[in-house]
């Protein structure tokens, strides 16, 4: 990120005069880089691209021999600079003063995940959608196309949108999508200070007899560098989570359904304590253990849904009730045909009469920007 010099607000190059155009500004900005380095950042016409290919790498042996301008400016064609509206620039652009100015990296080509998101329900501020399993909420270094935010960002025309919690790329449910940066901030302390309830629906093994459910499991997780897995160590308790059993899911022995509630929002927090209590959820790639599976093996999908999210609307005071409308493979809510792919399951409820949440204290929130279960 770049901050063009001048403007009213007080930052470090408040006082410096404004150049002319944008690239006056990157010359002197990035005095040592060659001219064809400094054009290569702003957008360009293929046309453009080529006269700068030919000036100044074409026929100087750069790679061995003379190449296309786009050979040669790659992933820069047509332009990685934007302003702050994520808007290209261009070499002879005026410079906005004090104005906020990125970088986009380059994105590599990305084999499409075969699953849609759907729409739960919308207003203003807000985006509510149903994530599907093996697709990534947000873009993260492997997936940065094939997310919901940059899908629905180009399908819907909305660059503003942004996820205001996270869920794992290989679990489903639903996912809130801020629309305006205005009130992000009052929807996104929502979470930081736990202020919202959600609730899980997952599969696995039917519990042993010696276990009385509901059950609270208290423990401190912990993620060793360079593994997947998260590990219960000795210590302070630093993960919460509810877990009540709903019953066995008929037609399958041996496998039940349960409720999860998490009270706190560490990486991988419900597979962990699932598999601590010796029932791992079906289909589960890493615990009890990892098993490296590839990203575009779609064949059996993790048994875990964000059933429910519960908060007070901090611009209006009501209550609002999301409920998904997806449905776990062989649950009461199944209605067969997909393997384990998502199913439609019960439409989405919206509450929305003034109220608080019941015990909003004990939300099961997450800090925005940490994977979740």
């Amino acid at each position: 990120m770049l901050r063009a010099p001048g403007g009213l607000a007080t930052h470090a190059k408040a006082h410096l005069p404004v150049p002319a155009t944008i690239g006056r500004w990157l010359s002197e900005e990035f005095p040592s880089a060659a001219e064809s380095d400094r054009r290569a950042l702003v957008a360009q016409t293929p046309a453009e691209a080529a006269e700068i290919v030919d000036a100044d790498v074409a026929g100087k042996g750069r790679l061995g021999e003379p190449l296309s301008a786009p050979e040669a400016l790659g992933p820069l064609l047509p332009g990685q600079m934007c302003d702050s509206l994520g808007t290209p620039v261009h070499w002879d652009d005026p410079v906005i003063p004090g104005g906020f100015y990125f970088f986009h990296r380059p994105v590599p080509a990305e084999e499409r995940i075969p699953f849609e998101v759907s729409i739960v329900w919308e207003d203003d501020d807000l985006l509510v959608v149903d994530k599907p399993h093996f697709l990534a909420s947000t873009p993260n270094g492997r997936f940065v196309r094939e997310s919901v935010v940059t899908r629905l960002r180009v399908d819907r025309g909305e660059p503003d949108l942004v996820a205001i919690h996270r869920l794992d790329r290989i679990t489903a449910g639903l996912l809130i999508l801020s629309r305006r940066p205005e009130t992000r901030g009052r929807y996104q302390r929502l979470f930081q200070d736990r202020q919202v309830t959600k609730t899980y629906r997952a599969l696995a093994s039917s519990p042993p007899y010696d276990l009385d459910f509901p059950l609270t499991r208290r423990s401190r997780l912990h993620k060793p560098p360079g593994g997947r897995q998260v590990l219960e160590v000795p210590g302070e308790a630093n993960a919460i989570s509810r877990i009540d059993h709903l019953g066995e899911v008929a037609g399958r022995v041996g496998v039940s359904e349960y409720r999860l509630e998490p009270l706190t929002g560490k990486t991988h927090q419900l597979r962990v304590h699932m598999n601590a209590l010796g029932l791992p959820l079906l289909g589960d790639p890493v615990y009890p253990r990892d098993l490296s599976p590839d990203p575009y093996d779609f064949s059996t999908a993790l048994q875990l849904l964000a059933a429910t999210i519960d908060f007070t609307d901090p611009l209006d005071g009501r209550l609002r009730r999301f409920a998904t409308g997806l449905a776990l493979d062989g649950s009461a809510d199944d209605d067969g045909g997909r393997g384990t792919s998502p199913m439609p399951g019960p439409g989405p409820t919206l509450t929305s009469s003034p109220g608080t949440a019941d015990d909003p204290g004990s939300a099961g929130a997450e800090t925005p920007g940490v994977p979740q279960t």
